[in-house]
């Protein structure tokens, strides 16, 4: 096991990332000010503020600069990446292209973040946002998945409510100094293969039984038969964890029984 060695400093950069309004400077007034702010300025460029926090024993200064998300501050913003150490990767839960945008914005981190080195060490949090609005165009299990498949931690917020917003930042603050005082962090690593995934996705959403449980029309109960035992065995509650395998186990079940009631012999 490596020894834990002390900070060098006792100073940290906090960077916040995703397209505009998705609620990053909302969601950063709540955990330093502690409180919601329900009419806020678009971020011109960038904001920069600093917050302390006590981690492992030891007082800790934290720089968050948050970042503009409109492309027109591009030229500011890239200028911030650099020595980052941690990064909040935000999207709103009720805006499916903030979600769709957020492979962009890893890719505008490692462009100008410096060695490939820097990019790899970079701590980064996926937040989702705006949970307490409701008309939800990504759920949840759509986010962790992507997140945990690209090795980054998943947290749901409401900057509104508070929910989990200080659980968000005191994880990220505490994953970051770990990692620069040489702690061995264990990698986040999704807890389902893409196998699982890729069957509970299609069960979710499946316009039919038919396509939930991918048979042809007109098919035989043989058919129908061997793709549920294929999916069954697949999102087995005894073997799949992952979240909303429950869910589409009950769906698989209930696709069967349906699609058997009309089949050919």
């Amino acid at each position: 096991m490596a020894e834990k060695r002390p900070m060098q400093t006792a100073r940290i950069k906090i960077i916040s990332m995703g397209d505009a309004e998705v609620g990053k400077s909302c969601l950063i007034k709540r955990f330093c000010e502690k409180r919601f702010v329900s009419k806020y300025m678009g971020t011109i460029g960038i904001d920069y503020g600093v917050t302390k926090s006590e981690i492992n024993g030891q007082e800790i200064k934290i720089n968050i600069f948050d970042m503009a998300g409109h492309p027109l501050f591009y030229e500011v913003r890239n200028e911030f990446y650099k020595d980052s150490q941690g990064a909040i990767l935000a999207y709103d839960v009720t805006s499916r292209s903030s979600f769709e945008s957020l492979p962009h914005w890893i890719e505008e981190m490692k462009k100008n973040i410096g060695p490939s080195s820097e990019a790899n060490n970079l701590v980064v949090y996926v937040c989702a946002t705006k949970i307490d609005i409701g008309n939800r165009k990504v759920d949840e299990l759509e986010g962790r998945m992507w997140a945990e498949q690209n090795g980054y931690h998943y947290f749901e917020t409401s900057a509104h409510t508070g929910k989990n917003v200080d659980e968000l930042f005191k994880a990220l603050f505490k994953s970051v100094v770990n990692r620069l005082e040489g702690a061995n962090v264990a990698p986040v690593t999704a807890a389902f293969s893409k196998e699982q995934a890729d069957a509970v996705r299609k069960l979710r959403t499946g316009r039919n039984d038919h396509e939930r449980l991918g048979v042809p029309q007109g098919a035989s109960r043989d058919d129908i038969n061997k793709a549920y035992r294929k999916l069954a065995v697949i999102l087995h509650p005894d073997k799949c964890t992952m979240p909303g395998s429950e869910e589409a186990f009950k769906i698989l079940v209930s696709a069967r029984a349906s699609l058997l009631t009309n089949a050919r012999h």
